[in-house]
């Protein structure tokens, strides 16, 4: 089936030119709309957690995100921040990201390189005393929990925000020919806003990992075609693939 109208699961994002490139090569349009959105817990669902932010001494971060949700949720829940806290991060950007809630150059702040044997790597014997918080969104099992998992420091995870899903009443899957998701929160708003969905021809790319995938097979839906692989590092150059095959 040729594909002509594509919904993509992301904000419109602020680089247009690949999508454009496809749209002028094999004339398709694109539309974004992101299926769910990241909130922060309420202060009674993170108090049923038993959190004290003064048990720890060293906070662990992989997204802007829970960098928002944990000091909102500190502030409503009236627990000071210490400034002797230590803040390790996946990556630079997320470290830099801290700047919205702190005076940076005043604290103790760490980053890797994106992967969580980098975070354990940072954690040199001066810190390994210390008591990890590890800031999760919807599970407190990740990545980094289980890095962690495999060391001696002790560690905490606990998840301070939670995937809701959008109001996807203005936008209807069965109108699109292929759609692009990346997480299994896509999924579950999929079959939440549209529970009599049916995929048909509808070709459906997947961008992400495991979870991803079983997400999509548990809903009952088919991938067509599963990114990152060995020939597609990135969603534009899937969406392409997909598209010499069938366009």
């Amino acid at each position: 089936m040729q594909v002509n109208k594509i919904l993509i699961s992301l904000n419109t994002p602020a680089a247009m030119a690949p999508y454009e490139t496809l749209t002028e090569k094999y004339g398709v349009n694109f539309t974004f709309s992101p299926f769910y959105k990241i909130e922060k817990l309420s202060s009674i669902e993170m108090r049923a957690q038993h959190f004290n932010i003064s048990d720890y001494s060293a906070v662990v971060f992989s997204s802007r995100t829970t960098i928002d949700a944990f000091f909102q949720l500190c502030e409503e829940l009236r627990m000071k921040v210490s400034e002797d806290l230590k803040y390790f991060c996946t990556n630079d950007k997320v470290a830099m990201y801290l700047q919205k809630h702190i005076v940076y150059r005043k604290r103790k702040i760490f980053y890797g390189d994106g992967t969580p044997s980098s975070v354990i790597g940072l954690i040199t014997p001066k810190h390994k005393e210390d008591n990890f918080l590890i800031v999760t969104a919807d599970s407190p099992v990740s990545s980094l929990t289980r890095a962690f998992d495999a060391t001696p420091y002790k560690h905490q995870s606990m998840v301070f925000a939670k995937s809701v899903s959008s109001d996807m009443s203005a936008t209807n899957p069965a109108d699109y020919d292929m759609l692009v998701v990346y997480n299994k929160a896509d999924v579950a708003s999929l079959k939440e806003n549209f529970p009599d969905f049916v995929q048909g021809d509808t070709a459906l790319i997947v961008y992400g990992g495991e979870p991803i995938r079983k997400a999509v097979t548990d809903a009952g839906l088919s991938i067509s075609l599963s990114a990152p692989n060995p020939e597609c590092k990135s969603v534009i150059q899937a969406i392409e693939q997909y598209l010499q095959a069938h366009n």
